[in-house]
Protein backbone atom coordinates (compact mmCIF):
# COMPACT_ATOMS: atom_id res chain seq x y z
CA UNK A 1 0.00 0.00 0.00
CA UNK A 2 1.25 3.48 -0.82
CA UNK A 3 1.71 5.49 2.37
CA UNK A 4 0.74 9.11 2.70
CA UNK A 5 0.45 11.74 5.40
CA UNK A 6 -3.13 12.78 6.13
CA UNK A 7 -2.12 15.34 8.74
CA UNK A 8 0.71 17.90 8.84
CA UNK A 9 4.06 17.08 10.35
CA UNK A 10 4.60 18.44 13.87
CA UNK A 11 5.36 22.15 13.71
CA UNK A 12 9.07 22.91 13.70
CA UNK A 13 9.94 24.54 17.00
CA UNK A 14 11.44 27.97 16.37
CA UNK A 15 12.50 30.83 18.61
CA UNK A 16 9.53 33.25 18.85
CA UNK A 17 10.07 36.86 17.79
CA UNK A 18 7.84 39.76 18.82
CA UNK A 19 7.26 42.09 15.84
CA UNK A 20 5.42 45.12 17.13
CA UNK A 21 3.10 42.99 19.24
CA UNK A 22 2.65 40.23 16.63
CA UNK A 23 4.38 37.00 17.64
CA UNK A 24 6.21 35.17 14.86
CA UNK A 25 7.40 31.63 15.54
CA UNK A 26 7.22 29.46 18.63
CA UNK A 27 3.64 28.33 19.22
CA UNK A 28 2.11 31.31 17.40
CA UNK A 29 -0.07 30.73 14.32
CA UNK A 30 1.57 31.28 10.94
CA UNK A 31 1.41 35.04 10.34
CA UNK A 32 0.24 36.62 7.07
CA UNK A 33 2.18 39.61 5.84
CA UNK A 34 2.37 41.77 2.73
CA UNK A 35 4.27 44.68 1.20
CA UNK A 36 3.23 48.00 -0.28
CA UNK A 37 4.20 49.07 -3.79
CA UNK A 38 3.76 52.78 -3.19
CA UNK A 39 6.51 55.38 -3.04
CA UNK A 40 6.90 55.58 0.74
CA UNK A 41 7.58 59.31 0.45
CA UNK A 42 3.96 59.58 -0.72
CA UNK A 43 2.45 59.58 2.76
CA UNK A 44 -1.20 59.65 1.68
CA UNK A 45 -0.80 56.82 -0.82
CA UNK A 46 1.22 54.66 1.54
CA UNK A 47 -1.17 55.13 4.45
CA UNK A 48 -4.12 54.24 2.22
CA UNK A 49 -2.46 51.07 0.94
CA UNK A 50 -1.21 49.91 4.34
CA UNK A 51 -4.71 50.41 5.74
CA UNK A 52 -6.23 48.44 2.85
CA UNK A 53 -3.76 45.58 3.30
CA UNK A 54 -4.44 45.49 7.02
CA UNK A 55 -8.22 45.51 6.51
CA UNK A 56 -7.77 42.61 4.09
CA UNK A 57 -6.05 40.65 6.86
CA UNK A 58 -2.34 41.44 6.64
CA UNK A 59 -0.88 41.19 10.13
CA UNK A 60 2.48 42.77 9.26
CA UNK A 61 3.14 45.20 6.39
CA UNK A 62 6.54 45.98 4.86
CA UNK A 63 7.34 49.31 3.25
CA UNK A 64 10.32 50.39 1.14
CA UNK A 65 12.80 52.73 2.82
CA UNK A 66 15.19 53.55 0.01
CA UNK A 67 16.13 57.21 0.43
CA UNK A 68 15.99 60.15 2.82
CA UNK A 69 12.52 61.25 1.72
CA UNK A 70 11.14 57.78 2.41
CA UNK A 71 12.80 57.55 5.82
CA UNK A 72 11.54 61.02 6.75
CA UNK A 73 7.97 59.99 5.87
CA UNK A 74 7.87 56.88 8.07
CA UNK A 75 7.05 58.62 11.40
CA UNK A 76 4.16 60.51 9.78
CA UNK A 77 2.88 57.29 8.20
CA UNK A 78 2.96 55.56 11.58
CA UNK A 79 1.19 58.46 13.26
CA UNK A 80 -1.54 58.64 10.61
CA UNK A 81 -2.14 54.90 10.78
CA UNK A 82 -2.43 55.02 14.56
CA UNK A 83 -5.01 57.80 14.31
CA UNK A 84 -7.00 55.62 11.93
CA UNK A 85 -6.84 52.71 14.35
CA UNK A 86 -4.60 50.72 11.99
CA UNK A 87 -2.14 49.28 14.48
CA UNK A 88 -0.36 46.94 12.07
CA UNK A 89 3.43 46.67 12.57
CA UNK A 90 5.51 48.33 9.84
CA UNK A 91 8.71 46.72 8.58
CA UNK A 92 11.37 48.83 6.89
CA UNK A 93 12.83 47.24 3.76
CA UNK A 94 16.45 48.42 3.48
CA UNK A 95 18.98 47.91 0.71
CA UNK A 96 22.43 49.43 0.11
CA UNK A 97 22.17 52.44 2.46
CA UNK A 98 20.03 51.23 5.34
CA UNK A 99 22.84 51.87 7.83
CA UNK A 100 22.93 55.54 6.88
CA UNK A 101 19.18 56.05 6.71
CA UNK A 102 18.62 54.57 10.17
CA UNK A 103 21.43 56.67 11.59
CA UNK A 104 20.29 59.90 9.95
CA UNK A 105 16.59 59.40 10.74
CA UNK A 106 16.21 58.22 14.34
CA UNK A 107 12.45 58.86 14.28
CA UNK A 108 12.18 56.39 11.40
CA UNK A 109 14.24 53.84 13.31
CA UNK A 110 11.90 54.21 16.28
CA UNK A 111 8.65 54.11 14.28
CA UNK A 112 9.42 50.86 12.48
CA UNK A 113 8.62 47.54 14.15
CA UNK A 114 11.30 45.56 12.33
CA UNK A 115 14.22 46.10 9.94
CA UNK A 116 14.82 43.93 6.89
CA UNK A 117 18.52 43.50 6.00
CA UNK A 118 19.71 41.97 2.72
CA UNK A 119 23.22 40.60 3.37
CA UNK A 120 23.84 40.52 -0.37
CA UNK A 121 23.74 44.30 -0.78
CA UNK A 122 24.20 45.77 2.69
CA UNK A 123 27.75 46.59 1.64
CA UNK A 124 30.62 45.24 -0.37
CA UNK A 125 34.17 44.12 0.42
CA UNK A 126 35.52 45.79 3.55
CA UNK A 127 32.35 47.89 4.02
CA UNK A 128 30.01 44.92 4.27
CA UNK A 129 30.63 43.85 7.87
CA UNK A 130 30.78 47.43 9.11
CA UNK A 131 27.51 48.47 7.48
CA UNK A 132 25.75 45.25 8.46
CA UNK A 133 26.95 45.80 12.01
CA UNK A 134 25.67 49.37 12.01
CA UNK A 135 22.12 48.22 11.24
CA UNK A 136 22.29 45.51 13.87
CA UNK A 137 23.50 48.04 16.44
CA UNK A 138 20.54 50.27 15.55
CA UNK A 139 18.22 47.30 16.10
CA UNK A 140 19.80 46.74 19.51
CA UNK A 141 19.57 50.43 20.40
CA UNK A 142 15.88 50.69 19.52
CA UNK A 143 15.02 47.13 20.62
CA UNK A 144 13.80 46.08 17.18
CA UNK A 145 13.92 42.65 15.55
CA UNK A 146 15.51 42.16 12.15
CA UNK A 147 14.80 39.89 9.24
CA UNK A 148 17.95 38.74 7.53
CA UNK A 149 16.51 38.32 4.07
CA UNK A 150 18.71 36.59 1.53
CA UNK A 151 17.58 36.75 -2.10
CA UNK A 152 19.10 34.69 -4.87
CA UNK A 153 19.03 37.70 -7.21
CA UNK A 154 21.33 39.69 -4.92
CA UNK A 155 23.33 36.87 -3.39
CA UNK A 156 26.69 37.63 -1.76
CA UNK A 157 28.99 37.10 -4.74
CA UNK A 158 32.15 36.72 -2.67
CA UNK A 159 30.57 33.87 -0.71
CA UNK A 160 29.21 32.24 -3.86
CA UNK A 161 32.59 32.47 -5.61
CA UNK A 162 34.38 30.91 -2.64
CA UNK A 163 31.93 28.02 -2.49
CA UNK A 164 32.18 27.52 -6.25
CA UNK A 165 35.99 27.36 -6.02
CA UNK A 166 35.84 24.91 -3.12
CA UNK A 167 33.33 22.79 -4.99
CA UNK A 168 35.50 22.72 -8.11
CA UNK A 169 38.40 21.37 -6.07
CA UNK A 170 36.26 18.71 -4.40
CA UNK A 171 36.50 15.08 -5.42
CA UNK A 172 32.75 14.77 -6.01
CA UNK A 173 31.60 18.25 -6.98
CA UNK A 174 28.02 19.37 -6.55
CA UNK A 175 25.93 20.88 -9.32
CA UNK A 176 25.88 24.64 -9.75
CA UNK A 177 22.30 24.68 -8.44
CA UNK A 178 23.31 22.81 -5.29
CA UNK A 179 26.19 25.21 -4.66
CA UNK A 180 23.88 28.19 -5.10
CA UNK A 181 21.42 26.73 -2.58
CA UNK A 182 24.24 26.17 -0.10
CA UNK A 183 25.45 29.74 -0.61
CA UNK A 184 21.97 31.09 0.11
CA UNK A 185 21.69 29.06 3.31
CA UNK A 186 25.20 29.94 4.47
CA UNK A 187 24.60 33.64 3.79
CA UNK A 188 21.57 33.60 6.09
CA UNK A 189 23.18 31.53 8.84
CA UNK A 190 26.52 33.37 8.85
CA UNK A 191 24.72 36.73 8.95
CA UNK A 192 22.55 35.57 11.86
CA UNK A 193 25.65 34.37 13.70
CA UNK A 194 27.34 37.73 13.14
CA UNK A 195 24.26 39.58 14.41
CA UNK A 196 24.29 37.51 17.59
CA UNK A 197 28.01 38.14 18.08
CA UNK A 198 27.34 41.88 17.88
CA UNK A 199 24.74 41.48 20.61
CA UNK A 200 21.35 41.04 18.95
CA UNK A 201 19.41 38.41 20.91
CA UNK A 202 18.33 35.25 19.13
CA UNK A 203 14.69 36.11 19.76
CA UNK A 204 15.11 39.26 17.65
CA UNK A 205 16.17 37.47 14.44
CA UNK A 206 14.01 36.10 11.63
CA UNK A 207 15.52 34.46 8.54
CA UNK A 208 14.34 34.23 4.95
CA UNK A 209 15.97 32.83 1.81
CA UNK A 210 13.95 33.65 -1.27
CA UNK A 211 14.34 32.11 -4.70
CA UNK A 212 12.06 32.01 -7.73
CA UNK A 213 11.86 28.26 -8.42
CA UNK A 214 9.58 25.97 -6.43
CA UNK A 215 12.05 23.11 -5.95
CA UNK A 216 14.84 25.51 -4.95
CA UNK A 217 12.62 27.11 -2.31
CA UNK A 218 11.66 23.76 -0.81
CA UNK A 219 15.29 22.66 -0.70
CA UNK A 220 16.67 25.90 0.76
CA UNK A 221 14.09 26.16 3.55
CA UNK A 222 14.43 22.48 4.40
CA UNK A 223 18.17 23.07 4.84
CA UNK A 224 17.57 26.17 6.95
CA UNK A 225 15.07 24.35 9.14
CA UNK A 226 17.53 21.51 9.74
CA UNK A 227 20.42 23.81 10.60
CA UNK A 228 18.83 26.50 12.77
CA UNK A 229 15.96 27.23 15.14
CA UNK A 230 15.38 30.78 13.90
CA UNK A 231 11.86 31.82 12.96
CA UNK A 232 11.44 31.52 9.18
CA UNK A 233 9.69 33.87 6.77
CA UNK A 234 8.47 31.97 3.68
CA UNK A 235 8.02 33.49 0.26
CA UNK A 236 8.64 32.64 -3.39
CA UNK A 237 10.16 35.71 -4.98
CA UNK A 238 9.23 36.74 -8.51
CA UNK A 239 6.32 34.30 -8.43
CA UNK A 240 4.62 36.11 -11.30
CA UNK A 241 1.12 37.26 -12.18
CA UNK A 242 -2.29 35.68 -11.86
CA UNK A 243 -2.77 31.94 -11.64
CA UNK A 244 0.90 31.18 -12.31
CA UNK A 245 2.03 33.16 -9.27
CA UNK A 246 -0.72 31.72 -7.09
CA UNK A 247 0.01 28.12 -8.11
CA UNK A 248 3.79 28.45 -7.75
CA UNK A 249 3.60 30.10 -4.33
CA UNK A 250 0.98 27.67 -3.06
CA UNK A 251 2.88 24.62 -4.31
CA UNK A 252 6.16 25.66 -2.70
CA UNK A 253 4.86 27.02 0.58
CA UNK A 254 2.18 24.36 0.91
CA UNK A 255 4.79 21.60 0.94
CA UNK A 256 6.93 23.43 3.49
CA UNK A 257 3.98 24.25 5.74
CA UNK A 258 2.83 20.63 5.60
CA UNK A 259 6.31 19.67 6.84
CA UNK A 260 5.95 22.07 9.78
CA UNK A 261 8.32 24.64 8.29
CA UNK A 262 7.43 28.34 8.23
CA UNK A 263 6.35 30.93 10.78
CA UNK A 264 5.18 33.78 8.55
CA UNK A 265 4.34 33.91 4.85
CA UNK A 266 4.00 36.41 2.05
CA UNK A 267 2.58 35.58 -1.37
CA UNK A 268 4.56 37.80 -3.75
CA UNK A 269 2.15 38.28 -6.63
CA UNK A 270 2.84 40.68 -9.47
CA UNK A 271 -0.30 42.83 -9.56
CA UNK A 272 -2.13 43.10 -12.85
CA UNK A 273 -2.44 46.65 -14.25
CA UNK A 274 -4.72 48.57 -11.89
CA UNK A 275 -5.13 45.34 -9.94
CA UNK A 276 -5.88 45.10 -6.24
CA UNK A 277 -2.78 44.79 -4.05
CA UNK A 278 -4.81 43.05 -1.36
CA UNK A 279 -5.09 39.97 -3.58
CA UNK A 280 -1.80 38.65 -2.18
CA UNK A 281 -3.24 38.80 1.34
CA UNK A 282 -6.36 36.92 0.29
CA UNK A 283 -4.29 34.18 -1.37
CA UNK A 284 -2.06 33.79 1.70
CA UNK A 285 -5.11 33.46 3.93
CA UNK A 286 -6.73 30.96 1.57
CA UNK A 287 -3.55 28.87 1.50
CA UNK A 288 -3.42 28.64 5.30
CA UNK A 289 -7.16 28.08 5.62
CA UNK A 290 -7.49 25.39 2.96
CA UNK A 291 -4.61 23.51 4.62
CA UNK A 292 -6.38 23.73 7.97
CA UNK A 293 -3.78 25.85 9.77
CA UNK A 294 -5.94 28.93 10.40
CA UNK A 295 -9.49 30.21 9.92
CA UNK A 296 -9.96 33.69 8.45
CA UNK A 297 -13.30 33.80 6.62
CA UNK A 298 -16.29 31.48 6.15
CA UNK A 299 -15.75 28.81 3.51
CA UNK A 300 -18.10 28.69 0.52
CA UNK A 301 -18.14 25.26 -1.11
CA UNK A 302 -19.52 25.09 -4.63
CA UNK A 303 -19.59 22.35 -7.25
CA UNK A 304 -17.53 22.86 -10.43
CA UNK A 305 -20.51 22.39 -12.72
CA UNK A 306 -21.18 19.83 -15.44
CA UNK A 307 -23.71 19.03 -18.15
CA UNK A 308 -26.43 18.84 -15.52
CA UNK A 309 -25.85 22.47 -14.51
CA UNK A 310 -26.13 24.52 -17.67
CA UNK A 311 -27.76 27.28 -15.62
CA UNK A 312 -25.38 29.85 -14.14
CA UNK A 313 -27.63 30.44 -11.12
CA UNK A 314 -25.51 28.41 -8.69
CA UNK A 315 -22.32 30.08 -9.93
CA UNK A 316 -23.79 33.54 -9.52
CA UNK A 317 -25.14 32.71 -6.06
CA UNK A 318 -21.81 31.26 -4.90
CA UNK A 319 -20.09 34.43 -6.12
CA UNK A 320 -22.64 36.66 -4.36
CA UNK A 321 -22.19 34.79 -1.08
CA UNK A 322 -18.39 34.95 -1.39
CA UNK A 323 -18.50 38.68 -2.16
CA UNK A 324 -20.87 39.34 0.75
CA UNK A 325 -18.48 37.55 3.09
CA UNK A 326 -15.46 39.56 1.93
CA UNK A 327 -17.33 42.85 2.26
CA UNK A 328 -18.84 42.10 5.65
CA UNK A 329 -15.96 40.30 7.39
CA UNK A 330 -14.38 43.45 8.91
CA UNK A 331 -17.66 44.07 10.78
CA UNK A 332 -18.52 40.42 11.37
CA UNK A 333 -15.18 39.75 13.11
CA UNK A 334 -16.12 42.15 15.88
CA UNK A 335 -19.87 41.48 15.97
CA UNK A 336 -19.94 37.70 15.49
CA UNK A 337 -17.01 35.91 17.16
CA UNK A 338 -16.27 32.60 15.49
CA UNK A 339 -18.01 33.47 12.21
CA UNK A 340 -14.82 32.64 10.31
CA UNK A 341 -15.58 28.95 10.99
CA UNK A 342 -18.88 29.08 9.08
CA UNK A 343 -19.23 26.67 6.13
CA UNK A 344 -21.70 27.46 3.34
CA UNK A 345 -22.48 25.13 0.42
CA UNK A 346 -23.96 26.25 -2.91
CA UNK A 347 -24.55 23.20 -5.10
CA UNK A 348 -25.87 22.99 -8.65
CA UNK A 349 -27.96 19.82 -8.88
CA UNK A 350 -29.40 16.84 -7.00
CA UNK A 351 -26.46 14.45 -7.58
CA UNK A 352 -24.21 15.71 -4.79
CA UNK A 353 -26.13 18.81 -3.78
CA UNK A 354 -28.17 17.53 -0.84
CA UNK A 355 -25.29 15.49 0.58
CA UNK A 356 -22.78 18.34 0.36
CA UNK A 357 -25.31 20.81 1.75
CA UNK A 358 -25.94 18.59 4.78
CA UNK A 359 -22.23 18.64 5.63
CA UNK A 360 -22.14 22.45 5.65
CA UNK A 361 -23.53 24.67 8.41
CA UNK A 362 -25.99 26.02 5.87
CA UNK A 363 -26.30 24.86 2.29
CA UNK A 364 -28.55 25.00 -0.73
CA UNK A 365 -29.03 22.51 -3.56
CA UNK A 366 -30.17 24.38 -6.64
CA UNK A 367 -32.05 22.66 -9.48
CA UNK A 368 -30.00 21.38 -12.38
CA UNK A 369 -31.05 21.25 -16.01
CA UNK A 370 -34.45 19.58 -16.34
CA UNK A 371 -34.95 19.27 -12.58
CA UNK A 372 -37.96 20.57 -10.66
CA UNK A 373 -37.30 24.28 -9.97
CA UNK A 374 -37.06 23.94 -6.21
CA UNK A 375 -34.06 24.37 -3.93
CA UNK A 376 -33.90 22.57 -0.57
CA UNK A 377 -31.92 24.37 2.14
CA UNK A 378 -30.15 22.44 4.89
CA UNK A 379 -29.16 23.98 8.24
CA UNK A 380 -26.93 22.08 10.67
CA UNK A 381 -27.46 18.88 8.69
CA UNK A 382 -31.26 19.04 8.62
CA UNK A 383 -33.59 20.15 5.86
CA UNK A 384 -34.92 23.52 6.97
CA UNK A 385 -36.78 24.91 3.96
CA UNK A 386 -37.48 24.57 0.26
CA UNK A 387 -37.11 27.71 -1.82
CA UNK A 388 -39.02 28.34 -5.05
CA UNK A 389 -39.52 31.09 -7.55
CA UNK A 390 -37.37 33.83 -9.07
CA UNK A 391 -36.02 35.10 -5.71
CA UNK A 392 -34.25 31.90 -4.61
CA UNK A 393 -30.85 33.62 -4.50
CA UNK A 394 -32.06 36.58 -2.45
CA UNK A 395 -34.01 34.32 -0.10
CA UNK A 396 -30.97 32.14 0.55
CA UNK A 397 -28.73 35.16 1.16
CA UNK A 398 -31.20 36.32 3.81
CA UNK A 399 -31.20 32.86 5.39
CA UNK A 400 -27.39 32.96 5.59
CA UNK A 401 -27.50 36.38 7.26
CA UNK A 402 -30.16 35.19 9.72
CA UNK A 403 -28.15 32.06 10.52
CA UNK A 404 -25.06 34.14 11.28
CA UNK A 405 -27.05 36.41 13.58
CA UNK A 406 -28.74 33.55 15.39
CA UNK A 407 -25.69 31.34 15.85
CA UNK A 408 -22.79 33.72 16.23
CA UNK A 409 -24.79 36.53 17.80
CA UNK A 410 -25.52 34.11 20.65
CA UNK A 411 -21.81 33.34 20.93
CA UNK A 412 -21.11 37.05 21.28
CA UNK A 413 -23.77 37.47 23.96
CA UNK A 414 -22.39 34.47 25.86
CA UNK A 415 -18.88 35.93 25.69
CA UNK A 416 -20.14 39.23 27.05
Amino acid sequence: MTGYFSTPFPRRRSVPVDVGGVLVGGDAPVVVQSMTNTDTADIDGTVAQVAALHRAGSEIVRITVDRDESAAAVPAIRERLDRLGVNVPLVGDFHYIGHRLLGDHPACAEALAKYRINPGNVGFKEKKDRQFGAIVEMAIKYDKPVRIGVNWGSLDQALLTRLMDENKAAGSPLTAEQVMREAIVQSALLSAEMAEQIGLPRNRIILSAKVSQVQDLISVYTMLAERSDHALHLGLTEAGMGSKGIVASSAAMGILLQQGIGDTIRVSLTPEPRGDRTREVQVAQELLQTMGFRQFVPIVAACPGCGRTTSTVFQELAQKIQDDIRVNMPVWRSHYPGVEELKVAVMGCIVNGPGESKHADIGISLPGTGEIPTAPVFIDGQKAATLRGPAIAEDFQKMVADYIEQRFGRDREAAE
